[in-house]
């Protein structure tokens, strides 16, 4: 009788550990050096990895960068998480979920965050996965506000809401806020939840 193997096999697993190597190294590398100034050779020698396997494993550093970006986001579960502030019948509990979201986001990955529009500006591939992010990132906001279009504050659209939601989570402020004036992730949540449900709610809500 054949038993089938379940699971990666020993040379996969392999392949597996060397990628997250590579990735954990550039990672480090990219956010102290930035994404044009680290070259694959350093990403090579900050990995212990020679260099032609970099290539082999990834091609560019382009697609590196995608692989760390990848490996955050999977442990977030972010369209999930999405999904149950969609669902939450409150609709300011729902906004609270959504600034938790955020804080998530930014809290585990604003270094990401801040290569990508870093290397967005001198790297076309990656202009081009940062506009289908951001366009990606617009659409799951805009099914939010649509969800709770009834429970809006007078005066304040569908629209109106939705470049509300867009500014109050750029990245750019959550920098401000944590890293430069010293917040804590707590306070910029707590902070995001209460302005949106100001910004975007009905006071009865």
């Amino acid at each position: 009788m054949v038993v089938k193997r379940e699971g990666p096999s020993h040379r996969q697993r392999q392949a597996m550990a060397t990628k997250q190597q590579i990735a954990s190294a550039a990672r480090g590398l990219f956010a102290t050096h930035g994404y044009a100034g680290t070259a694959i050779t350093a990403i090579a020698a900050a990995a212990d990895i020679p260099a032609p396997t970099i290539y082999s494993a990834f091609g560019t550093k382009a697609r590196i960068l995608r692989a760390i970006a990848w490996g955050v986001t999977s442990t977030l579960d972010v369209d999930r998480s999405h999904d149950a502030a969609l669902a939450e019948p409150d609709p300011a509990q729902g906004l609270r979920l959504a600034a938790n979201i955020q804080r998530r986001q930014f809290e585990h990955m604003y270094d990401v965050i801040a290569i990508y529009a870093e290397a967005a500006r001198t790297d076309p591939d990656i202009a081009q996965d940062l506009q289908t992010i951001m366009a990606n990132r617009e659409r799951a906001f805009r099914r939010h506000v649509e969800a709770i279009a009834a429970h809006l504050a007078p005066g304040v659209s569908v629209s109106d809401a939705l470049d509300i939601y867009i500014t109050l989570v750029l990245p750019e402020i959550y920098r401000t806020l944590v890293p430069e004036r010293g917040w804590t992730v707590d306070q910029y949540e707590n902070w995001l939840a209460g302005t949106l449900i100001r910004q975007l709610l009905h006071r009865d809500n």
